[in-house]
């Protein structure tokens, strides 16, 4: 894992699961066990065409004052037991990046992580220093700006800038090792737990609940909403 002097604003990722197995499979994930599939709606009927089970959520929403102020009375810190890892976001338009490390640390997909990695090295010293320092991990590590860079130079839309103030920001989602259902977001201070107990097969319907009540219900005239899922290879 090389370092090196960065940026402190990136290329926004787009919500493209193609994208986000490519991005997984360069820094270490063995994608052949675990890849990233598109949330068609949250109706049942489309939840329930997405391979399971669902490992965690990543979820791309616009940054409204009305979702902003909603959400800023729902922040519940989530268990410290869980042993959920959190980073911090320091890098404009990491989100994406930070969503995907946020699932694959915070899951089984953890498992499918190739010795020797970007990933594995990557979250090993992670997990081995305080969240503030989580922050210089991610600025420093070369490898994971490249990937971003490349990941976001290969969407099927225009991208922005780096400089540009893009609105929009993706969350994961998932299953604590307490059962917890946990928001993880690099601009919040740390997990957040959003429901106290789910079963494991009821990530991806909890968590579409959570979407519809405290974000598209809030802002109804807002579209730009995303929902990729986290599950075994298929």
């Amino acid at each position: 894992m090389t370092t090196a002097s960065a940026p402190t604003s990136w290329v926004p990722l787009e919500a493209n699961p193609d994208l986000f197995s490519t991005w997984c499979e360069t820094l270490g994930l063995d994608t052949s066990k675990y890849a990233f599939y598109d949330v068609f709606g949250l109706d049942d009927e489309l939840l329930a065409m997405v391979p399971q089970p669902v490992e965690a959520v990543l979820f791309l929403f616009p940054l409204t004052s009305r979702i902003e102020a909603h959400r800023s009375g729902l922040q519940k810190k989530a268990d410290e037991k869980s042993e959920l890892l959190w980073f911090p976001q320091t890098i404009g338009n990491a989100c994406g990046t930070i969503g995907l490390l946020h699932a694959i640390a915070n899951s089984a997909a953890a498992q499918a992580i190739r010795p020797e990695s970007v990933l594995a090295h990557l979250l090993a010293r992670a997990r081995s220093v305080p969240p503030a320092e989580r922050a210089n991990l991610l600025l420093q590590c070369e490898d994971l700006r490249s990937a971003h860079a490349s990941t976001a130079a290969q969407g099927q839309t225009a991208a922005p800038t780096a400089e540009d103030d893009v609105d929009l920001h993706f969350v994961a989602f998932v299953r604590s090792s307490t059962g917890a259902l946990v928001e993880l977001d690099g601009r919040q201070d740390g997990p957040v737990e959003r429901v106290p107990y789910i079963e494991r097969n009821e990530l991806l319907s909890r968590t579409a609940h959570v979407i519809q009540q405290d974000y598209m219900a809030v802002d109804p005239d807002q579209v730009q909403f995303s929902v990729v899922a986290l599950s075994q290879s298929v």
